[in-house]
């Protein structure tokens, strides 16, 4: 098997990007992404560290980011497993990248920029729910935004196929078998959905 190698071969197989794929690119916010942006209850945070790469979903019940400013946004790190992946990743390498997405449209909006981590209480003040607040904020500055071709989520006929989970191995199934048994199995899955509401925020 041969192996792409340099850019000129990669850009020989492909064809010239269209006027609207270079065109749709912003520095900041123009009011119809900030519009977009704010529909979004969930967006995909992809980050790079000495380990190497993470993408982590980051959700919520309502807007997934806080708009600072047109070229700022603030992204809550609401309670999870600790792990703390993408927030080690942006401690060392400022470098992200985030997916937004609206249920039933095919169309995502990109983000890429630089991230800093806060604890401020203020900010974290702006994000409280059901009296909790989270650890920390990811301050995003946008280096660039634009459209995703909405090719991918057609093909795969992500909001229209239906539920197609049935069937697959649990969280607890998988849990187990990664741990040779020390974990998981079916007092974790038949734990998870209270536990998670319990700890929702």
């Amino acid at each position: 098997m041969d192996f792409i190698e340099d850019i000129e071969t990669l850009e020989g197989l492909y064809g010239t990007p269209s006027a609207p794929a270079l065109q749709k690119v912003a520095r900041s916010l123009t009011p119809l992404y900030r519009e977009w942006i704010l529909a979004s209850r969930l967006c995909i945070l992809s980050t790079v560290g000495p380990e190497g790469v993470d993408g982590s979903p980051r959700g919520d019940d309502g807007p997934a980011v806080l708009v600072l400013d047109p070229k700022t946004l603030a992204l809550p790190d609401w309670r999870g497993n600790n792990r703390l992946d993408s927030l080690r990743n942006i401690v060392r390498d400022p470098r992200v990248a985030l997916m937004f997405l609206v249920p039933g449209s095919n169309n995502v909006v990109r983000v890429n920029g630089t991230a800093r981590l806060t604890a401020d209480t203020g900010l974290r003040a702006r994000f409280e729910k059901d009296g909790k607040q989270p650890a920390t904020v990811a301050v995003i500055e946008i280096s660039e935004i634009y459209t995703q071709c909405a090719r991918a989520m057609m093909r795969a006929q992500t909001w229209s196929s239906g539920d197609e989970s049935v069937n697959l191995p649990t969280m607890g199934e998988i849990l187990a078998e990664v741990s040779r048994g020390e974990e998981g199995g079916k007092r974790y899955d038949a734990e998870w959905g209270a536990r998670a509401a319990r700890t929702m925020w």
